[in-house]
């Protein structure tokens, strides 16, 4: 009787661990950086006609930046041929 609660209880624990293991965690989007994908591939200069309501920074090759986490905060940073290239909070 008492291996067989040893073993229901290890299979217990077990069935736990899996369980975390395959959990997935998304990322918050606070800053809205998922709805503006859609300018990926697009100049920066686009940036000057969007009215923003959290800060943005733009972020270009070669230019040194705080490593500061601020959740709202959109960053996006640009290429060398002034092209944005990736968008996310931060």
């Amino acid at each position: 009787m008492r291996r067989t609660v040893l073993l229901l209880s290890a299979l217990a624990s077990l069935s736990a661990c899996s369980k975390k293991e395959t959990e997935i965690i998304l990322p918050t989007d606070s800053c809205g950086a998922v709805r503006l994908q859609g300018l990926v591939g697009q100049p920066a200069e686009v940036l000057e006609t969007i009215r923003f309501t959290q800060p943005v920074r733009l972020v270009r090759p070669g230019e040194a930046v705080t490593m500061d986490f601020s959740p709202n905060r959109l960053t996006v940073e640009a290429n060398e041929a002034d092209r944005i290239v990736r968008l996310a909070c931060g």
